[in-house]
């Protein structure tokens, strides 16, 4: 199995029909500081453009399916809908979407306070911060996830998954690719891509 991060990476040698090339989503409108899973924030335009470019650029490169996975949450879906614009196939799937934190979302960290997030890093894998998703159960949202590539999209195409997905479902697919089926502490999480980022998935 193999993890690629990367901006411009080599094409991969691996030929497995579940490869997906995932890209996060472009910095929001107004996270700074604050506890975003499910929060639906804007994206600038011109983010959601220039980041369409970078996949439409590997796409023509490498080869890839010009079919776009995202989820309905509009810092992803706003790049699917200029892809969609320039002639891609836009799908959205809500097994894409971000975690979810509950009555934690859209609350300043420091409001949330030491002692919850200390409670769910303490119980990392099972703890539902703000009774929402717990983090076994985002792996297995994320595990369960695969792109149509048995369906050709409009421009006859099949080829990579292209994906536009969030942190924490990138991470997700990380854990996975590193340890399978384990469940993480939070010391073993892996560090979050970077905004724009490319991670390459083989199984």
């Amino acid at each position: 199995m193999t993890i690629r991060t990367a901006l411009y990476p080599a094409p991969s040698s691996d030929s497995s029909p579940t490869h997906v090339w995932a890209w996060r989503h472009p910095r929001p409108i107004g996270a700074e500081g604050l506890c975003i899973g499910r929060t639906d924030l804007k994206l600038d335009p011109r983010k959601a453009r220039r980041l369409a470019r970078q996949i439409a650029t590997a796409a023509s490169r490498y080869r890839l399916s010009q079919v776009v996975y995202t989820s309905s949450l509009h810092r992803c879906a706003s790049v699917g809908k200029v892809l969609g614009n320039w002639g891609w196939e836009h799908r959205i799937d809500d097994a894409l979407r971000e975690f979810d934190f509950g009555l934690w979302e859209g609350k300043a960290w420091i409001e949330i306070g030491q002692t919850e997030v200390q409670a769910w890093t303490d119980s990392f894998a099972h703890y539902a911060p703000g009774g929402g998703e717990t983090l076994a159960a985002m792996l297995q949202r994320a595990a369960a996830w695969s792109p149509g590539l048995g369906q050709l999209g409009r421009l006859g195409q099949d080829g990579p998954g292209v994906v536009v997905a969030h942190a924490g479902w990138l991470q997700a697919r990380q854990w996975q690719q590193l340890r399978g089926s384990a469940l993480p502490t939070a010391n073993e999480w892996p560090q979050a891509p970077r905004y724009g980022q490319l991670c390459q998935f083989a199984g």
